[in-house]
C-alpha cells in the first residue's frame, strides 16, 4: 500500500520529493519555505542601478565576437587603463595571532595558503590600526567565519568587540561557535548583502560601535555591494540620525576619526564614524554585474559603459585562467562557488566559449591573454577606488600575498582620510 503512494518533486525546492498526499503538510514545514524576513532586510538597498534603460540587453557571448571587435575591445581597454596608476606595490605582511598555526606540521598545503593570506589580511588590517576595541567587525560572504575567528584571536585581551557574519547560504561546520572568550559577541546574518541594511541589525542600533568590513575573496559583485552597504546606505543612515540632535555635527562625522581615541571609550555622536575601515580580497571579477558596479561613473568618465564592462569582466578571466589547460586546478575550486567552505578560490569558472578562448586562439599569446585579463581587473577595481574616494575614504589596491599562494592576491583597503595621518609611527 506504501508502494503504491507517488511522490512528486517539492513545489517549494524541486531538489527533494515528497508524498502527494502529505503535500500540504510538508509546505508548511519544508526547510525551503519562505521565511519571516529578519528586520535588517530591506529590499534591494545596496542594489544600485534603478534605471532599467541603462541595463544593457543579453549580450553575445565573447566567442560569437568577431576578431576586428575583440581587437578594438581590447584598444579601448588599453586606452582606457592609459594614464592610471596600475603598479600596486607588495603590502605581504602576517600577524602573530597565526604563528602557531602557520608553524604547525599537521596543516597541509591547502591550508597553510589559507593561513597565509589570513595572516596578510590581519597584519594590513593592524598596519591601518582596525584592530582595536570598541569596533564591530562586518564580514562579509562569511562562510564558516574563518577570518573573523582570526580577528578574535588577535584581538584576545581586547573588550567591546562585536562580529557580524554575513552569508546567504546555510553553513556546516561553522567556526564562531567555537570561541572560548565570552566578552566577544558573534552573530550571524543569513541575508544577501544586497538587501542587507546595516543601521537596522539590533546590536549596531543598540552600540552605534564603528564598523570595520572585510571579507576574504568576496566573490564579484558582492564587493560591489558590500562596499555600498558600507559608505553609501549604512553611512547614509548614520549621518541622518546624528543629524537630528546635532545637525553641524554630521559632516564634521563624515571626514573625522580618532584611531587611537576611540578605542576604549563609548562611541559619542561627536566620536562616532560609520565606517573605521574596509578590507576586502578581491576575487572573480568575471562575475560583476553592471547594476551593481558602484564604478559606473568612472567608466562613463573614460567613454565605456555597460556593453564594454560585459565583455571587460568576462576577458578578466584570462588573468587567472590564460587560455591554458586547467581543468584539475577548475575542479578544486567548484565547491567555493557560493562562498561556504574554505576550497580554493573561485577562480576558473568560465568555460572556453564564455572567456572567448577559442576565438583568440592564434591572435594573442597565454601572456598577452593574461596581460588583459589583468589590466580588465585593474579596471574594474579602480572604479571602486573612485568610488571610495568621492565618499572621503583614502583607498588602495596592493598584493597581500604571492601568486602562487592564490592568484586572486590583491588587497581593497580603505580608511577615512585623516586615519592615515598617524601611518608612520608603525
Amino acid at each position: 500500500e506504501q508502494n503504491d503512494r507517488k511522490r512528486i518533486p517539492c513545489p517549494l525546492d524541486p531538489k527533494h520529493t515528497v508524498y502527494e498526499d502529505q503535500l500540504q503538510k510538508h509546505l508548511k514545514k519544508c526547510n525551503s519555505r519562505e521565511k519571516p524576513k529578519p528586520v535588517y532586510f530591506v529590499q534591494d538597498i545596496n542594489a544600485g542601478l534603478k534605471d532599467v534603460a541603462e541595463i544593457p540587453e543579453k549580450q553575445v557571448p565573447l566567442s560569437s565576437l568577431s576578431i576586428e571587435e575583440l581587437q578594438n575591445l581590447i584598444i579601448k581597454l588599453k586606452k582606457a587603463s592609459n594614464g592610471l596608476e596600475l603598479h600596486l606595490k607588495e603590502q605581504i605582511l602576517s600577524h602573530q595571532a597565526l604563528q602557531e598555526a602557520l608553524n604547525d606540521p599537521k596543516n597541509g598545503e591547502s591550508a597553510f595558503k589559507h593561513l597565509k593570506q589570513q595572516a596578510s589580511i590581519l597584519g594590513n588590517m593592524e598596519k591601518l590600526h582596525l584592530l582595536g576595541p570598541g569596533r564591530c567587525f562586518v564580514e562579509f560572504g562569511a562562510g564558516r567565519g574563518k577570518l573573523s575567528h582570526w580577528v578574535d584571536i588577535a584581538l584576545e585581551n581586547i573588550e567591546n568587540v562585536q562580529f557580524l557574519l554575513v552569508e546567504r547560504a546555510t553553513t556546516r561546520f561553522k567556526v564562531d561557535g567555537k570561541h572560548k572568550r565570552r566578552d566577544s559577541v558573534f552573530e550571524r546574518l543569513q541575508v544577501d548583502i544586497q538587501h542587507l541594511c546595516l543601521n537596522k541589525v539590533p546590536i549596531l542600533e543598540k552600540k552605534k560601535l564603528p564598523v570595520v568590513g572585510i571579507g576574504k575573496h568576496l566573490c564579484g559583485a558582492a564587493t560591489d555591494l558590500a562596499l555600498r552597504c558600507l559608505v553609501e546606505s549604512y553611512t547614509t543612515c548614520c549621518d541622518v540620525e546624528d543629524e537630528e540632535p546635532a545637525p553641524k555635527r554630521c559632516r564634521a562625522a563624515q571626514t573625522e576619526v580618532a584611531p587611537h581615541k576611540s578605542a576604549g571609550n563609548e562611541s559619542t555622536t561627536e566620536e562616532h564614524k560609520p565606517v573605521a575601515g574596509i578590507v576586502i580580497a578581491l576575487c572573480c571579477h568575471h562575475k560583476c554585474d553592471w547594476t551593481h558596479y558602484v564604478g559606473r561613473d568612472f567608466f562613463k568618465s573614460v567613454g565605456l559603459g555597460p556593453v564594454e564592462f560585459h565583455y571587460f569582466q568576462r576577458m578578466s578571466s584570462w588573468a587567472t585562467c590564460g587560455m591554458q589547460e586547467t581543468t584539475s586546478k577548475a575542479s578544486t575550486s567548484e565547491d567555493s562557488e557560493d562562498q561556504t567552505n574554505d576550497t580554493e578560490e573561485h577562480e576558473q569558472t568560465l568555460s572556453r566559449t564564455e572567456s572567448g578562448s577559442d576565438t583568440l586562439q592564434g591572435i594573442l599569446s597565454v601572456e598577452e591573454r593574461k596581460e588583459v585579463g589583468w589590466l580588465c581587473k585593474r579596471l574594474i577595481d579602480h572604479g571602486r577606488i573612485g568610488y571610495l574616494q568621492q565618499r572621503g575614504y583614502k583607498a588602495a589596491l596592493q598584493y597581500y600575498t604571492e601568486a602562487a599562494v592564490s592568484l586572486e592576491n590583491v588587497l581593497l583597503t580603505a580608511v577615512p582620510n585623516p586615519a592615515l595621518i598617524p601611518e608612520q609611527t608603525i
